[in-house]
Formats: C-alpha cells, sequence, structure tokens
C-alpha cells in the first residue's frame, strides 16, 4: 500500500515528505529535512574542513619532523639577533649621553661654584678695605686733627706739581708803553734796597693777601699786563680780588715809573715790595703765569663762560687780539671761550665791555671777569675731574709760596666754606687823574692814594670808613 505524501514549498523548490519520514526524523533527533541545496553546501563545507585539517596535520608533522625550511628558520634569528643589537646600541649611546650630560652638569656646578666662592672671597676684601677706606675717612674728614694731615699732604702735593720761582730779573730791558707805542729804557739803580722809614704794611689775622699777576713777553720784553691782590678773608668767608691798574704812576728807588716797570726791570721781589709800600698791605707770596699758559690753562678746564656786548663782539672778530684767526667767530650774548679767545677779550681795551667800561678800566673789569669765571668753572667740577686738572695746570704756575702756605690756605678755605668771589678795582673811580705826560712818564694814571687806600682796607679787612680812617693813618706813619 503506497503511503500518501505532502508536498512542502521551500528555497530550493517544492519537497514531498510522508508522514512516516517526519515521524522518523523526530525520532532520529533531526529537526529538519534536508533539501538537496542544503546537502550541496554541507558537502562544500565539509570538503573545506577536511582540507584545513589536512594542512594542520601537515604543519604539525612537519614540525615535528624538523621539516621548516633552514632559510626561514634563519631569517627569523638573524632578525631577532639585529634587533637585540640595535636595542643594545640604542641603549648604551642613551647611557653615554646621559653619563656625558651629567659630567657637563658636573662641571658647571663645579664653576659656579668656584666662581661664587671667588666671588665671596671678593666681596669679603672689597668689603673689608671699603670699610677701612670709611673709618679712614672718617678719622680724616671728621677730626680736626685729621683734616689737618689731609692738607698737609695736597700742600706738600701743590708744592711739587709748581714751579719755585727763581726771580731773576731781566737786566737791562725795553719797556714798551701801550699808549703811545714809545719805548722807554729802563736800567735798575745801584741800590734796591727799600726805604728804612717806611711803615709796616697792615696784616689781619683773619686776611691772606697774595700777588697774582699775568707776564707778556714780546720781544724780550716781560711786562706785568695784570696784576690783581688775591685775599682769603676768613671773617666774610670770602675770595676778594683787587685789580691794580698797570698804569699806576709810583716812585721808584726815587725815580718816576708805572707799576707795570717794576717787575721787567727787577724781578717778582722787588714788585712784592713796591706793591707793600704804595698800598700799605701785606702780601704773603705771589704767584705768575704767562699769556702761553694762560691759554692752556683755560683749554684745560674746557672753556669758560663769558658774555660778549655787540661791541665787544665785533671788534674781537675784525682785530689780532684772538692771534688765531680760526677762533675769530664770537658772538654777542654767552660764549664758552676757549683760551685763545679768552686771553683776546682779556687783552681789549679801546671798546666799551658789556656794561659800558672803556679803556684800560674796561680791561681790568674783563680781567676780573675771566678769573670768576675761572673760579665758578673750578667749582663746577667734581673731585675727580678736579684732580687731574690741578695736576696739569699746577705746572703752569711760578710761585714763591712753601708747601706750608698751600696748606694753610687750603685749610683756611675748607674750614671755613669759602665759595664766593668778589671784586674791585683800585684806583676807584674819582680817585685818580689821567696825565698825557707826568714828570717824564707818559699817559700815567695819578692816585689819591688816601682815598684809594680807605676804599682798599675797607674792601679787604671790612673796615667800616673811620676804621679804615684810623688804620691808613696807623699804617702810612
Amino acid at each position: 500500500m503506497q503511503e500518501d505524501k505532502k508536498t512542502y514549498g521551500t528555497e530550493d523548490g517544492a519537497i514531498s515528505v510522508s508522514d512516516a519520514e517526519i515521524d522518523a526524523n523526530v525520532q532520529s533527533g533531526e529537526n529538519h529535512i534536508e533539501t538537496p541545496g542544503e546537502e550541496n553546501k554541507l558537502a562544500e563545507e565539509d570538503n573545506k574542513l577536511t582540507e584545513e585539517n589536512n594542512k594542520h596535520a601537515e604543519i604539525d608533522t612537519n614540525i615535528q619532523s624538523g621539516g621548516l625550511e633552514e632559510d626561514i628558520l634563519d631569517s627569523v634569528v638573524i632578525t631577532q639577533e639585529d634587533a637585540m643589537e640595535d636595542i643594545s646600541d640604542s641603549l648604551r649611546l642613551q647611557v653615554q649621553q646621559q653619563l656625558e650630560d651629567q659630567k657637563k652638569d658636573q662641571l658647571l656646578e663645579d664653576k659656579k661654584s668656584k666662581r661664587k666662592k671667588r666671588l665671596k672671597k671678593a666681596l669679603i676684601i672689597t668689603g673689608s678695605i671699603l670699610a677701612c677706606l670709611l673709618i679712614l675717612i672718617l678719622l680724616l674728614v671728621g677730626t680736626k686733627g685729621g683734616r689737618n694731615l689731609l692738607y698737609k699732604l695736597a700742600g706738600n702735593y701743590i708744592s711739587g706739581q709748581v714751579n719755585n720761582d727763581d726771580d731773576t730779573p731781566i737786566d737791562p730791558v725795553t719797556v714798551p708803553d701801550d699808549n703811545t707805542g714809545n719805548e722807554q729804557v729802563q736800567t735798575p739803580p745801584d741800590d734796591q734796597t727799600p726805604q728804612s722809614n717806611v711803615a709796616a704794611p697792615r696784616s689781619e689775622t683773619y686776611v691772606t693777601n697774595y700777588l697774582i699777576f699775568g707776564i707778556e713777553e714780546i720781544e724780550g720784553a716781560s711786562n706785568t699786563d695784570s696784576m690783581m691782590i688775591a685775599s682769603i678773608n676768613t671773617r666774610d668767608k670770602t675770595v676778594k680780588l683787587t685789580s691794580l691798574m698797570r698804569d699806576t704812576y709810583i716812585i721808584l728807588d726815587g725815580n718816576p715809573t708805572k707799576l707795570n716797570a717794576v717787575y721787567a726791570r727787577d724781578g717778582a721781589d722787588k714788585l712784592v715790595s713796591v706793591t707793600e709800600q704804595n698800598y700799605h698791605i701785606k702780601l704773603d707770596g705771589y704767584a705768575h703765569i704767562n699769556f702761553s699758559s694762560f691759554e692752556k690753562i683755560i683749554d684745560r678746564l674746557g672753556g669758560i663762560s663769558i658774555e660778549l656786548g655787540t661791541k665787544e663782539a665785533n671788534y674781537l672778530n675784525h682785530t689780532n687780539y684772538i692771534s688765531n684767526p680760526a677762533n675769530r667767530n664770537v658772538h654777542a650774548g654767552w660764549n664758552v671761550l676757549n683760551g685763545n679767545q679768552a686771553l683776546g677779550y682779556c687783552r681789549v681795551r679801546r671798546v666799551a665791555t658789556l656794561g659800558g667800561v672803556s679803556d684800560d678800566y674796561g680791561r681790568t673789569l674783563r680781567q676780573r671777569r675771566v678769573l670768576t669765571a675761572i673760579f665758578d668753572k673750578y667749582k663746577s667740577k667734581g673731585l675727580l675731574n678736579l684732580i687731574p686738572i690741578m695736576n696739569d695746570c699746577l705746572g703752569y704756575v711760578y710761585t714763591d709760596l712753601t708747601s706750608s702756605q698751600f696748606e694753610n690756605g687750603l685749610e683756611a678755605i675748607v674750614e671755613n666754606g669759602i665759595s664766593t668771589m668778589e671784586t674791585i678795582r683800585i684806583p676807584e673811580d674819582g680817585a685818580f687823574e689821567y696825565y698825557k705826560d707826568y714828570n717824564g712818564v707818559n699817559d700815567p694814571l695819578v692816585l689819591d692814594w688816601d682815598k684809594n687806600l680807605k676804599a682798599l682796607y675797607q674792601f679787604i679787612f671790612l673796615d667800616t670808613e673811620e676804621q679804615a680812617q684810623q688804620n691808613l693813618a696807623a699804617y702810612k706813619n
């Protein structure tokens, strides 16, 4: 008896299955019925699995039998050795670099440490020196005895730098007269001893006086072109400059002449003596320079500030008072004059000064203005700059002052804080007469000595008019 079969639709087509086949599959644990397509897939998968198993089996067999190719194994071993060598070289280089860096760091640290030690040692030494210097300065500057030591050292230094004047007069000399152009030949008299009946000149403990003058050396003549009395007054704490007119009429050893002829004939000592006798004032010493040295001193200071009037500036630019034509370029107003220009300015007398002072009176005013400008320029310099300037300039000065006199002068200025300069001219206006010729002397200034000496005493010694009159009477007799 034939069994009925049922037809089912699948992805691979329709199949017919009987109930008995279904039951048989259920009983055997199969949960589906294989279609023809599935059977083919399963067969393919079985073949692939079989091939893979065969390959694995072959590999296992080769491994067990040592059948791998030697070149492949060698390649693997060589690659591993190279890698190890590279790693080893890299590590070695890193270690070496690190050691070198550490060595460099240590050397740098050692240098820093040594530098710090040296610096510390230098600071200790420097500090000790500065402390000693500070203590020394305090002892020297802070005590009278210490300052006296400094004054003594400075006095000795200055004395060693200046030129000691031998006071050798020129004999005989030709003295040109600036006003007429005529020449006067003067011969020293046999007896140059001051008159014994002349009263002692006036001196006071609070005043020190020095005669300072500039020498014009032309064609063998040595005239004192400018003369001043420099006074240090510790009572009013000033330096005072008194210009003495060079054409002042005097009697020299019984002979009429001018004040500026004394040095050329008899030298500096005689000029000091004659000045003391005529002005009745004690001079403690003298100093002088010539025109060339004057220029060098101004230049070493870096020039001086001088205010010029229009007439002065034009005159200086169109005459030979400024000897170097390249320097004839001054102008009205304030100028910084170099040495050559300042010398020319000091010598001008044929044109009025700024302020209207003419002739020799204008020239002495210009000279006082220049010395005041020099004084101010010195004050403006710091100590470190002033020391080398003084060292250079002192060599141009000729003097009879001793080291102790320099010492005393420095002490008077510093201890009293003197920083002010005052000026005056003798003769005063209205206290002299000008003559074209007087007792055979051309163009002298004949002074009213009483009026001028009273003015001089009031200026230098700070006398009242009454005191000046009394002192004049005392020192003239």
